[in-house]
């Protein structure tokens, strides 16, 4: 293959990836990323494949290719993170890996003497972090709609307040029964790039449901009991660190365990100034003035640097000598790694004064995010081998883009009306399109 062919190629592989709810802009680093990553044959199979999960008969029928050779293609790509393969019940459906999450996560996962871990790791944080191009498509205009969302530690919770199951890291344990462990992506590539070494262990990185059983089918993680994934969050309860997990309220698929120094997201909220990069709990830290003592351990545990320590004042604390009092900034998580540090209890999680948004599924998670990052339309009319679905795709996508539209949809009255118009649509048709 010449060299300008080998270019062309990528160009229409870096085009298909940016079609996914994770945005990917085109930037020279993003070109020698995908390079490293698919061989030639791999990205022209890439680029053929439906925008949504599809079953190995259509995908056949898509790119005229023979199911048994299809099937060891997919499975190549499979095992190195590249397609992911759902199991819903009756057969596997396979989609494209997104970067985020998907690609950067199962890629960082891997090990082995040969392949090129560290490059990896520079070209990852070169892409993600090196410019403001991936940044700026995904979070630049304030998009709400993320991937993943914090938890709160339960001890640190206001005795006044409760949480939904789908809140609780325990409780998302106790609804699912297959769980798995692996190396956490951010740590490991924060090792290959020569960073300090971090107190966390690398096997730290939790998946429950059809994300372990997918990430345990390609040895991409070991299989784990329930106890042992109960130990693992009583481990990250006593270290201090975030806990997040999929934006959805029913069948999460993952918990992260984030420390401050190798956390990409929390990296990118502390550094960048985007803080949609991890959607909030629906709880936020306050500080009881009264109780504090000013003793600086909840500044120094919060990862994305959201407290300080600020002096009194003649109008706040008239006493002489007073201590200086810790106070939370405009942007807080609802993580309650402060609080678990507090020796006093003067820091609580109370409720937040304005609502969350947190998707029901996945499907109400995908839908949103791709219609605030314009990608929706590769969604409704998937097929990227129909000139029909071409066609439509450019008329219903240059709809979306209008601002009045958009705001339209993402207002929580007609943005559940959309949903349930999508839903039904989805249930009277249920077969896979041509």
């Amino acid at each position: 293959m010449g060299h300008g062919v080998g270019k062309d190629l990528y160009r229409q592989l870096a085009r298909r990836l940016d079609q996914a709810p994770m945005r990917t802009p085109w930037t020279p680093v993003f070109q020698e990323l995908i390079s490293s990553l698919y061989s030639p044959e791999e990205a022209a199979l890439i680029i053929r494949l439906p925008y949504r999960p599809a079953s190995l008969g259509r995908i056949a029928r898509l790119i005229g290719k023979d199911e048994a050779e299809l099937q060891r293609h997919l499975a190549s790509l499979c095992d190195k993170g590249l397609v992911i393969d759902i199991w819903d019940g009756a057969q596997y459906r396979y989609m494209v890996s997104p970067l985020v999450i998907g690609f950067f996560e199962f890629t960082m996962m891997r090990v082995g003497p040969d392949l090129p871990l560290r490059r990896w790791a520079e070209l990852f944080q070169g892409y993600m972090f090196g410019g403001r191009e991936f940044l700026m498509a995904n979070f630049g205009d304030g998009q709400q709609v993320s991937v993943m969302r914090a938890l709160p530690h339960e001890e640190a919770l206001d005795d006044q307040v409760e949480i939904l199951d789908y809140e609780r890291a325990a409780g998302l344990i106790e609804n699912q029964s297959v769980f798995s462990v692996g190396l956490c992506s951010c740590r490991h590539e924060k090792h290959h790039l020569g960073y300090p070494p971090c107190r966390v262990p690398m096997e730290t990185c939790t998946s429950m449901g059809s994300g372990a059983q997918f990430l345990i089918r390609n040895n991409l993680a070991r299989p784990i009991d329930k106890q042992e994934m109960r130990d693992i969050l009583a481990r990250s309860r006593d270290l201090g660190l975030t806990l997040s997990a999929d934006n959805v309220r029913r069948d999460a698929g993952f918990i992260c365990h984030c420390c401050g120094c190798c956390c990409n997201l929390l990296l990118g909220i502390r550094q960048t100034g985007y803080p949609g990069i991890l959607v909030t709990a629906s709880v936020v830290a306050e500080v009881e003035e009264k109780q504090c003592i000013g003793c600086g351990l909840c500044v120094q545990a919060c990862p994305i640097d959201a407290l300080s320590l600020v002096p009194p004042t003649p109008e706040t604390d008239p006493a002489p000598g007073s201590r200086p009092k810790a106070r939370v900034g405009d942007f807080c998580l609802g993580c309650g790694v402060c609080a678990l540090k507090c020796p006093t209890g003067a820091l609580r999680l109370r409720q937040r004064t304005r609502r969350v948004y947190h998707p029901e599924d996945s499907f109400e998670r995908v839908l949103m995010q791709s219609l605030e990052r314009g990608t929706l339309q590769t969604l409704l009319f998937d097929n990227p081998m129909s000139r029909t679905h071409q066609f439509m795709r450019g008329l219903v996508g240059g709809f979306l883009k209008l601002p009045l539209v958009k705001q339209a949809l993402m207002s929580e009255m007609v943005r559940s009306r959309f949903l349930s118009a999508l839903r039904r649509a989805a249930a009277v048709n249920p077969k896979e399109s041509p």
